[in-house]
């Protein structure tokens, strides 16, 4: 990203007009996470197995795997869960549930798979295999988020190891970790992260930086040209004001991020300043879940009933538009993505340069 440190912060007090926020899609199932790319396409994940791809005129194609192994290839839909059954969906995780996505450098897409716990590759077309379900032995855990390097390798996260997930809010657990797969396979990089969720580097790919979505803060380390990690510090304040999720730079240097179940889009500025720029929770159900969350006691009840109206459990962000100034909103419990123009471009995501 281009940091401007020294020209006023587009985003000095600026925040986000609730009526100008538009919303693309229908009848969607956890669009965890959004891809934009530079005609205009914008991908989610998809909770019956895949991805959804659209356009701003209307097109909307669900793109569900045919599963591939050595005995045999399966076409169709698979895994496909009840919208009723909300706990095996959103707490539970039972079933497919692609979560995290990244194009490799062939233009498929990589998916870090809550349900299944394996990181998986599916073409455009819907031809999916499974490339990693276990590291040094052991299954890896909640996988969460890709993401490509300049040099075509692929980082993901596992949030935790804790069955349930859930669990790991109250017991804080410092069991995520990195792992990066690269020409000599697979390796975990870095570890003891608590609750591990998306990872971004900056333009130069000098820092990675971690969300630790349930310690409430931004991580990051120095990068080696071999991927070793070193060198964690903390980002930003040493604990923000609820659970980060997603986050992105823009090309001055903030960092967007979003705040999952209070749903509240907020930026730490190159200054280390938060700013909000979008609060969509409900102060009664948000007090409840932060009195359990320092009690350590949060509840599958109280997670479901801690949410906003415009994208609940807003879980990503992800600058797109051919100016990188439209910013698409993901989220686990929506069915539409909400979008709206940012007064700064996004930083490029490597599949855009």
């Amino acid at each position: 990203m281009l940091i401007r440190s020294k020209s006023v912060n587009p985003l000095k007090d600026w925040q986000v007009n609730r009526d100008e926020i538009r919303f693309l899609g229908k009848d969607l199932q956890r669009p965890e996470c959004i891809l934009t790319e530079p005609d205009g396409t914008v991908w989610s994940a998809d909770a019956r197995g895949g991805v959804i791809k659209m356009k701003h005129d209307g097109m909307q194609i669900i793109i569900n795997p045919s599963i591939l192994n050595d005995e045999s290839e399966k076409l169709g839909n698979t895994n496909v869960l009840s919208l009723e059954n909300d706990n095996a969906r959103y707490i539970s995780a039972i079933g497919s549930l692609p979560n995290g996505l990244c194009f490799d450098k062939n233009g498929d897409i990589i998916i870090a798979n809550w349900g299944t716990n394996n990181i998986e590759k599916m073409t455009r077309e819907g031809r999916m295999t499974t490339i990693l379900t276990e590291i040094d032995g052991k299954t890896l855990g909640k996988t969460n988020f890709p993401l490509r390097d300049t040099k075509g390798r692929i980082w993901f996260t596992v949030t935790t190891c804790t069955e349930p997930w859930s669990d790991q809010i109250n017991t804080r657990a410092m069991d995520g970790y990195i792992v990066l797969m690269d020409e000599k396979g697979a390796r975990i990089v870095a570890d003891g992260f608590c609750g591990t969720n998306e990872i971004r580097f900056d333009d130069k790919e000098e820092w990675l930086y971690v969300v630790e979505s349930t310690a409430w803060k931004i991580s990051r380390l120095r990068v080696k040209e071999n991927g070793d990690l070193y060198n964690r510090e903390t980002y930003g304040p040493e604990k923000l004001g609820g659970f980060p999720d997603g986050f992105a730079f823009d090309a001055y240097g903030n960092l967007w991020i979003t705040l999952i179940f209070t749903d509240e889009l907020i930026v730490i500025t190159p200054n280390g300043e938060v700013l909000t720029l979008l609060d969509d929770s409900n102060e009664v159900t948000k007090k409840r879940l932060f009195e359990a969350y320092e009690n350590r006691c949060v509840t599958p009840d109280i997670l479901g009933a801690t949410q906003g109206t415009l994208c609940p459990w807003m879980a990503s962000l992800s600058f797109g538009g051919k100016d990188l100034q439209t910013v698409y909103l993901g989220s686990l419990r929506g069915t539409r993505i909400p979008y709206f123009q940012s007064p700064v471009a996004g930083q490029k995501m490597i599949h855009w340069k």
